[in-house]
């Protein structure tokens, strides 16, 4: 039986384990609910500004530490809401395209880890700055941030960073490579911090500080991830003849395998990828399709 759009929607979003197709699913039906929300009350005959605001007010993240302890958890919710359209459109293309070639080489649980945890840096970086800075001084009580740009740039400098000599074909440029496009990304957000949306630009280099410091802490062997690792069940006593030899020696190959990739990604975070032999890479690409 053929499936339907929708279920293979869902399929993709919540049952395929792909992190990328999760978070644009997410992204995308949060700003279509909005939007269409917007639509109702426009036909009501109503403006939609005020359903903006409220917007703004209860999910986007706010400077003002006076309001942080009633909107705690805005440092989540700010991250899959979108100010329009356009807004929403190029974080999700980023998102995958960058995701993609995140997943070829790390694990869904680094993904989730580097992306929630770029979206906190981001709301860091901003109230940092805001509070640090005395040009915004007077933007403090009602300064907020919204998006999810700051996740979407934690995965592109971590990829970044990852494999920094990997090149993807962009329109009128040819092939760029990862490292150039990290950098006038970054260079970018650091000239618009004297523009009007100075805010979402600390936010922006907050994710990309992420992103960064994480792929080298994990180069040095320190996987911050592993927050997110289930604890393991106690293993069944009870073996038949001949399976407890089958399953240590399964357990050591797969440790073997581990450790052949550890080093892989070592050599990658240190000379990039396209100073691994073609064995190292296919064994990199078979190790990530499991």
């Amino acid at each position: 039986m053929n499936k339907t759009l929708f279920e293979d929607l869902k399929f993709k979003v919540l049952r395929s384990g792909n992190p990328v197709f999760l978070y644009i699913g997410v992204n995308t039906l949060i700003f279509v609910v909005m939007s269409l929300i917007g639509v109702a009350i426009f036909l009501s005959g109503n403006s939609a500004t005020g359903f903006n605001a409220l917007i703004h007010e209860y999910v986007a993240f706010p400077v003002s530490l006076s309001k942080l302890p009633l909107r705690f958890y805005t440092v989540l919710t700010y991250q899959f809401f979108h100010d329009g359209l356009f807004h929403l459109l190029f974080n999700m293309l980023w998102l995958y395209w960058l995701g993609q070639i995140f997943l070829d080489f790390l694990k869904p649980r680094q993904f989730h880890f580097v992306y929630l945890a770029g979206g906190l840096a981001g709301a860091l970086f901003f109230t940092l700055a805001y509070h640090t800075f005395p040009v915004f001084a007077d933007s403090v009580a009602q300064a907020t941030v919204i998006g999810s740009s700051a996740a979407v740039m934690a995965i592109v400098v971590a990829t970044a960073t990852l494999v920094p000599d990997f090149s993807i074909r962009m329109l009128f440029l040819g092939d760029v490579k990862l490292k150039y496009l990290a950098v006038a990304y970054v260079v970018l957000d650091v000239i618009g911090l004297a523009s009007a949306n100075a805010g979402g630009s600390f936010a922006h280099l907050g994710g990309a500080f992420l992103g960064f410091i994480y792929i080298k802490a994990l180069g040095k062997g320190s996987d911050w991830s592993n927050i997110f690792k289930r604890t393991p069940k106690a293993p069944k006593m009870k073996v038949n003849k001949n399976e407890n030899y089958k399953r240590n020696a399964s357990s050591k190959a797969s440790t073997v395998a581990q450790a052949e990739v550890d080093a892989i990604l070592d050599k990658i975070s240190k000379s990039g990828y396209d100073k691994l032999s073609r064995e190292e890479k296919e064994t990199l690409f078979k190790a990530s399709k499991h």
